[in-house]
């Protein structure tokens, strides 16, 4: 079964595995009759208390709380419907991280695509992408991942066989560097260009208000980047 590994701003890959089409399909069909379910019930008290609502109490109450069923709980339910929760499967963005409220939206808007009006355009798409997304997925920048591999996390530390237990980083101050900052600095010691490591180098040390103990540029900005994902690794 095909994986997405993902790398999350802490230089931390996880690997998850995408729920299957049947799968999906199976949890959407249980949404739809927890959907059916909730309107057949307020109707039928409705019915029973012989009540005479307006047309206004019957959209807030009737109409939607099932239309925005599923990107309310995937928002607010840490990706998951009824349906995935039984399917033990949950809706994320494709760094690993909650899914966003435009995404949940995009999500949802996308189902008339996606969905039955259109002859189930999402299911095709779903067989022929590589990790089983939808038209609304590929938009939105989510994936619908299995639980069980996203809550047992497997953390490769790969970027951190260098790092053992007796490290002590040399600059205290990258753990001050935003994400963005440490990818600059990566792309340019991977560019190999004597110049601008040497630019950056100096750049850095002004940033972070430190004189390199490194003999070389090249150097320092690799022990800075160590340093970095040294105090990374230390929120996991």
């Amino acid at each position: 079964m095909a994986t997405k590994n993902i790398v999350t701003g802490q230089y931390v890959r996880i690997e998850q595995t995408p729920g299957s089409v049947g799968e999906r399909m199976l949890a959407q069909l249980m949404d739809w009759v927890v959907q059916a379910a909730y309107v057949t019930l307020m109707l039928y008290l409705g019915s029973f208390l012989k009540l005479d609502p307006s047309p206004l109490v019957v959209i807030l109450f009737v109409v939607l709380p099932p239309v925005f069923y599923c990107p309310l709980c995937e928002l607010f339910a840490g990706g998951q419907t009824f349906g995935k929760w039984v399917m033990k499967l949950r809706v994320v963005m494709t760094d690993g991280s909650k899914p966003s409220l435009s995404a949940c939206l995009l999500r949802w808007l996308l189902m008339i695509v996606d969905g039955p009006l259109l002859a189930y355009c999402g299911v095709l798409v779903m067989l022929v992408s590589h990790h089983n997304q939808r038209i609304g997925d590929l938009a939105a920048g989510t994936l619908v991942v299995k639980l069980r591999s996203y809550s047992k996390i497997q953390v490769s530390l790969d970027e951190y066989d260098y790092l053992t237990r007796n490290y002590h980083p040399a600059y205290p101050q990258a753990a001050d560097l935003s994400l963005e900052q440490v990818d600059v600095i990566t792309r340019t010691l991977e560019s190999d260009v004597l110049d601008r490591i040497t630019a950056l180098s100096q750049k850095v040390q002004a940033v972070l208000g430190v004189t390199k103990r490194e003999s070389l540029d090249e150097f320092f900005l690799r022990r800075v980047v160590r340093d970095y994902q040294y105090y990374a690794l230390e929120e996991v």
